[in-house]
């Protein structure tokens, strides 16, 4: 039995099957730098000169969740779901890996994946848009909350995979979430605060509705009320975790 952890190898073969994924990469690292980029150049001369800055940086701030969430909520989701129905866990585990090896490798391979994305998205965005530089601790707080996010997600994400074993109710569920938590975190348009209350109520449970659209608040420095942000990350890691423990429990039932 492998009893080690980490396992560079099987990281390396995590992050092959990531990259293979066709759709992981179109809407995890390009579709945001082209919509970055399309609704920065297209919409930027409706915005009174003083105001372009804030409006281009804050589409970049808002468009960097899709990152985690097309690569690890939808990609993963769907990779994982498909080895789930060749059964290829259990030839992991009959090649003498275990089942925490595998698991820490795949959020390995998945971290490594959002790192290499999100250093493209800036440097390629940042390059063609005048994006205001952020304070240290601004871009650092972006950064463990998106890092944070895609754990989260990771989580999610493998709890569901794990409850249908197949990929077809998989992909549906996680898509119909992964449109959803755009519309409600204001990624179409209409910001959550314009919503109707009880719909408001529902968007701001989710973390990704506090990043695009109060993160621009903060981005250059000064005061936040940070409270609301926490609680909703607390809510949204005990749901993730609740749905991978069902799974488990719900797969445990089913080989008795």
């Amino acid at each position: 039995m492998n009893t080690k952890l980490f396992n560079l190898g099987l990281i390396k073969y995590e992050f092959r099957n990531l990259i293979g994924n066709i759709f992981t990469m179109i809407f995890g690292v390009f579709f945001p730098i082209g919509m970055t980029i399309f609704f920065g150049k297209a919409l930027v001369g409706k915005v009174p000169g003083d105001m372009r800055d804030i409006f281009i940086t804050s589409i970049f701030i808002t468009n960097s969740v899709i990152i985690p969430l097309a690569s690890i909520l939808v990609g993963y989701s769907a990779v994982f779901s498909q080895e789930l129905e060749k059964n290829i866990p259990l030839r992991f585990r009959l090649f003498g890996y275990s089942e925490k090896t595998v698991l820490i490798s795949k959020i390995c391979a998945n971290l490594i994946f959002i790192t290499l994305s999100l250093v493209v998205y800036t440097v390629v965005v940042c390059s063609v848009l005048k994006v205001q530089v952020p304070s240290l601790s601004s871009a650092l707080i972006l950064i463990v909350s998106l890092y944070l996010l895609s754990t989260f997600l990771f989580i999610l994400a493998h709890g569901v995979a794990l409850f249908f074993k197949k990929f077809g109710p998989t992909f549906a569920i996680t898509m119909m979430l992964y449109f959803s938590i755009m519309i409600l975190s204001g990624m179409f348009g209409v910001q959550a605060k314009d919503f109707p209350d009880p719909l408001k109520a529902v968007a701001y449970v989710f973390p990704t509705t506090y990043i695009s659209g109060e993160f621009i608040d903060f981005w250059q420095g000064g005061s936040y009320n940070f409270v609301p942000y926490i609680q909703s990350f607390i809510f949204f890691a005990a749901v993730s975790c609740i749905i991978l423990f069902m799974s488990i429990h719900h797969n445990s039932r089913r080989i008795k």
